[in-house]
């Protein structure tokens, strides 16, 4: 097998004409027999590399998978591209599972996902065995260590894999991973001399920027009705938070759902695929929602409250902006998330409370940064980049450096004063003059630094407070309920005339204004987001909805976007549309274009009345449709499709030649069985796909012309 092989492969399932870095040298991998440690972002392209190798290789691949859900989206995706493939997990009853098996034993299979729990089972050995996988691929591998951060006890028997099948390769893939998690991995997984393939963790679409956690509500709404019809995720820490930030954006008018894993699995199922179809704009989601996401139309992503660690943190925004098309992510940071995070690590009890508490401070880092954040995530996973992104907010609004000695003594003089027994926000409330009761009873408001600092907001002081922290000026000590305490440097400070270097962060208006002006500077993108656009949005949702499938499964919106900019009007030219592989060309490349056309218009030389009336005029002269296909260096779904429109708009056509009476006749009287609004995949499906899909097309036709049940 060589890589020209594999390179038709891609273009004719999935519609791209290269392969992205790393992907060719991971599957000449798999060609060659070898192991392989795959570490790639999320939307980096993971599944390509056992994918591929699954339809160009002899026999069948095993992909292990962590959740239902990721099996049947991805299975899903896969069979719209014209791959055979199928899953196995708890969700298929027995019959279903041995119709599976039977499908996989008798060669029909490309792909067959398995859950983890499903494949170490003693029952399921004998059935490996006898299919003799080609190819092992071990999607989520960080889950197999208990030094990642989504650790699963099941993925921990998989080693049997290597003892059992010791000449198939094994592929470990994961989007998140350090060097400990790595080197885990390959032992668990008794993985020989594997090859590690690291690709860059830059995801340049991918816009960074980081809030203050003050009226969260307030901008979170300001921030979904500046992203009109552009699904995305609010990750919150706590099922309650999901909850009520659900019905509070419901009561805006936007279209939300909350998901979180103490509700039922079949109300988790329906908002899950609700979501999915686009029926759901917004899910407000614990982290229990998000590993089973196929969905690569996801253009925001926002945390309410901090994550726990860089890890999680990078895969949850890894779910925005799968397609490659441009995305924004959102975090709001306080202090008091920090706090509650370190109290619910230290409750569980965990036997590596050090390294979480230590993976949690770098989070903390990282959302106090002034410097580039991307930079920053990069460089925790290992990767050295030289040159600031240009795409997140501190280099959008690069932070201003001030004298900040005066600030720093009277915090530090307040610390000392209050004899560091108070935490960080009580020290605040002194410095602001505050009258609370509190700080009434225990005699606060007599000390000198009372008041010292009322000119200074908040928000503003906790920021120069978590800067003093991260140079060492000051601590937290976590075993004493969070009070501040002093430090060596903090005497430089005091006593010895150090001078303290702070940056002023800009308030929430002046961002916003900050952003605005550069929106105005941008320069317009490759891809578009115009009227057309949208158009093609909408129709997508049609045909996902009389198919019965996700919007995302018909075309991502990355290609919808380069189909905006190029404007393709014939299969030639929308076969050059990344995306569009030979299956969705001949599913759907026909109404695309269609679209297209008619919104260019008659003027273009090549309008939707000119095109129609060469369809037209050609059937006229008597040529056959397969005739009429090949002229126009079109499918015939194009031409039945002008046809069907050309009928219901009262044109000449015989339509007894192209679609019999006594069909039409069942497809109109089908109607009283389906549901409303008519779908062709409902109607297709009744007639247990006996009756192909453009004779439906046409009989709806002549329902549409007529008005009437039959003909």
């Amino acid at each position: 097998m060589n890589l020209d092989t594999a390179k038709e492969a891609l273009k004719k399932y999935f519609g791209y004409d290269s392969f992205r870095p790393m992907q060719a040298d991971i599957i000449q991998k798999v060609y060659e027999g070898r192991d392989s440690l795959v570490l790639m972002p999320t939307g980096g392209g993971k599944s390509i590399c056992y994918q591929i190798p699954a339809v160009t290789l002899p026999g069948m691949s095993i992909v292990v998978s962590p959740l239902i859900s990721l099996m049947k989206d991805q299975v899903e995706a896969l069979r719209a591209n014209g791959i055979s493939a199928a899953f196995l997990n708890s969700s298929l009853n027995e019959a279903s599972q041995r119709s599976v098996e039977e499908a996989a034993m008798g060669g029909k299979l490309d792909l067959l996902y398995v859950s983890p729990e499903k494949l170490v089972s003693q029952n399921f050995l004998p059935f490996l065995k006898s299919v003799r996988p080609n190819l092992f691929a071990i999607d989520e591998a960080h889950c197999i260590s208990s030094w990642g951060h989504d650790f699963r006890p099941e993925y921990t028997q998989l080693k049997f894999l290597k003892t059992e099948f010791r000449e198939t390769p094994i592929i470990a893939l994961t989007a998140t991973a350090d060097k400990l998690t790595r080197k885990d991995i390959i032992g668990q997984l008794a993985l020989r001399q594997p090859e590690a393939f690291i690709a860059s963790f830059d995801r340049p679409n991918l816009s960074l920027e980081v809030r203050p956690g003050q009226r969260r509500l307030e901008q979170i709404v300001s921030f979904i009705k500046k992203h009109p019809n552009q699904p995305g995720i609010i990750y919150c820490l706590s099922r309650k938070s999901t909850e009520n930030l659900t019905e509070k954006l419901l009561e805006k008018g936007i279209s939300a759902a909350h998901y979180h894993a103490g509700m039922m699995a079949d109300e988790r199922t329906a908002i899950q695929e609700d979501f999915i179809n686009d029926r759901t704009e917004v899910i407000c989601a614990t982290v229990a929602f998000g590993m089973g996401i196929d969905k690569s139309n996801v253009r925001w992503v926002i945390h309410y409250n901090l994550p726990k660690n860089i890890e999680s943190y990078y895969q949850e925004i890894g779910r925005a902006g799968r397609d490659g098309a441009n995305a924004d992510t959102l975090l709001f940071y306080s202090y008091n998330d920090v706090l509650m995070l370190q109290e619910i690590l230290q409750n569980n009890e965990s036997d590596m409370l050090d390294i979480k508490m230590a993976k949690l401070e770098r989070m903390q880092q990282y959302a106090e940064a002034v410097g580039c954040r991307r930079r920053i995530l990069l460089s925790y996973f290992g990767e050295d980049v030289k040159q600031d992104c240009g795409n997140c907010d501190i280099c959008r609004n690069p932070p201003k450096a001030f004298d900040g000695t005066v600030i720093a003594q009277k915090a530090l003089s307040a610390i000392h004063r209050l004899q560091q027994q108070a935490g960080m926000a009580m020290v605040i409330d002194v410095l602001r003059g505050s009258g609370k009761k509190d700080i009434l009873e225990r005699g606060y408001h007599n000390i000198k630094t009372y008041g010292a600092g009322r000119d200074i907001p908040f928000l503003e002081w906790q920021h120069y407070f978590h800067q003093l922290l991260n140079m060492g000026y000051i601590e937290i000590a976590h075993d004493q309920h969070g009070v501040v305490l002093l430090t060596p440097a903090s005497r430089r400070v005091l006593f010895e005339n150090e001078t303290v270097q702070l940056v002023r962060f800009a308030t929430i208006k002046e961002r916003q204004e900050a952003e605005k002006a550069r929106a105005k500077e941008a320069i317009k993108p490759q891809r578009v987001r115009d009227e057309l656009f949208e158009k093609l949005r909408q129709l997508r949702i049609q045909l996902a909805r009389e198919r019965g499938v996700p919007p995302y499964i018909i075309f991502n919106d990355a290609t919808l976007e380069e189909m905006a900019a190029s404007k393709p009007m014939t299969d030639d030219d929308m076969k050059n549309i990344s995306g569009v592989g030979e299956r969705k060309l001949h599913l759907y490349g026909s109404y695309f274009i269609d679209a297209i056309i008619e919104f260019v218009g008659p003027a273009s030389g090549r309008g939707k009345s000119s095109t129609y009336q060469v369809t037209h005029d050609m059937y006229q002269r008597g040529l056959t449709v397969e005739e009429i296909a090949e002229k126009r260096q079109v499918t015939p779904s194009t031409v039945y499709s002008h046809l069907a429109i050309l009928y219901e708009q009262g044109s000449d056509i015989a339509l007894e030649e192209l679609v019999s009476p006594e069909v039409v006749n069942q497809v109109l009287q089908s109607l009283r069985y389906i549901q409303e609004p008519y779908l062709l995949k409902d109607i297709f499906d009744y007639f247990d796909g006996q009756v192909p899909y453009h004779q439906i097309r046409l009989a709806l036709a002549y329902g549409k012309r007529h008005s009437t049940a039959g003909p």
